[in-house]
């Protein structure tokens, strides 16, 4: 048995397509708005960000970026998150992360007004997501690996997923979006005992620990599917949480890395943007962004 890939890009690709058309068709006067906040001069998230906005362009949504100084404090974040929220021109707003060591990512999150949150990171966001609530904005990795795992065409109410990661932003709103989908899920961690044992139980495997190449293949049992969100440099390569070239000989499907999970992250992300300014707009809680451009007067905004 040789694993089928599970092609993110492809899938990814479609939902870009997707929303410019949705976009294009519903245009008008009602441009999205993306607010992207980044703090600090990390270059790592500097890439992230400019792939973001050239995503964002690609599909006909405005991307703003608002830069702040890595030692402004938590107070004037938050004010300034206020500001994000209270702005009709703003439909989502995400804080890139990490986020300087003296600034609570919590307190942080907690600040952007839910309606806003497509990261789907806010409190009141993974309370509703927990609660089977239909109008939770959903966090975008999780959100892509579901629609990664759908792509395959199985049925997988009554199937065993087990998670490898308990972060707030994959491993716990995942084990709760695949319980909505009737799965039966384990979540192990660092502290998990028998891990490996574990895992070979799992119709549906997801390994998002950041542990490069942890899950082997005899982890995985015969016609499992895997997802693998991890990313990992190792000797200047990039490689996810799974032994790619072992596991694929066992696996039903597998996603590669890169191109698998991370391009669906950010078509996520897109479309959680274009979904909350859809509602906003329908609600009258959003302005008109036409004439706002892809430039704003407070003196932050680089885009």
């Amino acid at each position: 048995m040789t694993a089928e890939l599970i092609d993110g890009k492809k899938l990814a690709a479609d939902v870009r397509e997707r929303l410019k058309m949705e976009i294009a068709a519903g245009q008008g006067e009602d441009l999205p708005v993306l607010a992207v906040v980044m703090v600090g001069e990390n270059d790592a998230s500097r890439i992230y960000v400019r792939n973001k906005q050239k995503a964002a362009a690609e599909i006909g949504m405005v991307c703003e970026v608002y830069e702040f100084a890595e030692s402004i404090g938590e107070r004037a974040l938050m004010s300034s998150l206020q500001d994000l929220n209270d702005n009709p021109h703003i439909n989502g707003i995400i804080v890139q992360q990490p986020l300087p060591e003296h600034i609570d990512p919590l307190k942080i999150l907690a600040v952007i007004d839910p309606a806003k949150d497509v990261d789907g990171f806010s409190p009141t966001n993974l309370g509703l997501l927990a609660t089977k609530e239909p109008q939770a904005i959903v966090a975008a990795t999780p959100k892509g690996v579901l629609q990664l795992l759908q792509s395959t065409g199985q049925e997988l109410a009554g199937r065993h997923a087990v998670i490898i990661g308990r972060s707030n932003i994959v491993g716990r709103p995942l084990a709760m979006l695949l319980l909505n989908q009737d799965c039966t899920v384990t979540v192990c961690h660092t502290k998990t005992r028998n891990l490996a044992e574990i895992v070979r139980q799992a119709d549906i495997v997801v390994a998002a620990c950041g542990c490069a190449r942890l899950v082997k293949a005899d982890w995985i049992k015969d016609g499992a599917t895997v997802i693998d969100v991890g990313i990992n440099r190792v000797e200047g390569k990039l490689c996810g949480d799974v032994d790619f070239d072992a596991v694929k000989e066992k696996a039903a499907y597998l996603t590669p890395v890169p191109g698998g999970v991370g391009p669906m992250t950010v078509a996520m992300l897109l479309e959680n943007t274009w979904e909350a300014a859809q509602r906003q707009f329908r609600e009258g809680k959003a302005g008109s962004a036409a004439g706002h451009g892809h430039h704003c007067s407070c003196g932050h905004c680089r885009s």
